[in-house]
């Protein structure tokens, strides 16, 4: 079989569609590692390590191959909000997310065994929720869209109709940030046709 070039190491398919959106061949190959902050770790760091462990896993199995990892947090009150476990903590993160500024950060890594390549990024969004309603999060809780989001909404889902104001990427809150990724490729040589997003 022949080795990709490119591997997403990632089983979010909004992160395939985003990665799509440059143009440049890939393959998809989720790492399906444990996410777990280390105690007192900061949440910058703590999504840089994830991404770096995603993609180091599949970079051993395929040396010869770019790997690049993501992780995405939603940050609170200095709190890292991951996917929520179930309904109930999926509504208690929009309680706590209701009329507040949070911060999404994605951290990215890009790997290659064979060339002892290594670049680490990670990209920071400010998003401002309107006041929430409860009937507002039972309703949106229900389309069942929070369980699988850091923080437990989907910006490019139901919950845009939460967000009053956006800071920097979007599509950073999405998954991807799609130009520093474009640009983590390009720095290790990768042709990017598009260079999309912002």
């Amino acid at each position: 079989m022949t080795t990709p070039q490119l591997i997403l190491a990632s089983a979010s398919p909004r992160r395939r569609q985003l990665l799509a959106q440059l143009a440049l061949p890939f393959t998809v190959m989720p790492a399906n590692l444990e996410e777990r902050q280390l105690a007192n770790e900061p949440p910058l760091p703590y999504a840089v390590r994830m991404a770096e462990s995603k993609a180091a896993h599949l970079a051993q199995q395929y040396p010869d191959a770019f790997v690049l990892g993501a992780d995405t947090v939603v940050v609170l009150d200095n709190d890292t909000l991951g996917k929520p476990a179930d309904t109930q903590e999926a509504r208690q993160m929009l309680r706590r997310l209701s009329g507040r500024q949070h911060t999404v950060i994605t951290g990215l890594a890009l790997l290659h065994q064979r060339q002892q390549l290594k670049r680490l990024d990670a990209v920071s969004t400010l998003v401002r929720f309107r006041p929430l309603l409860p009937v507002d999060i039972e309703t949106y809780v229900a389309t069942g869209e929070p369980l699988d989001k850091a923080g437990a909404y989907a910006i490019q889902g139901g919950a845009a109709a939460f967000v009053v104001s956006l800071d920097g990427c979007y599509t950073n809150v999405v998954g991807l940030p799609l130009r520093r990724t474009a640009a983590l490729l390009r720095s290790a040589g990768l042709y990017v046709p598009y260079d999309t997003g912002a």
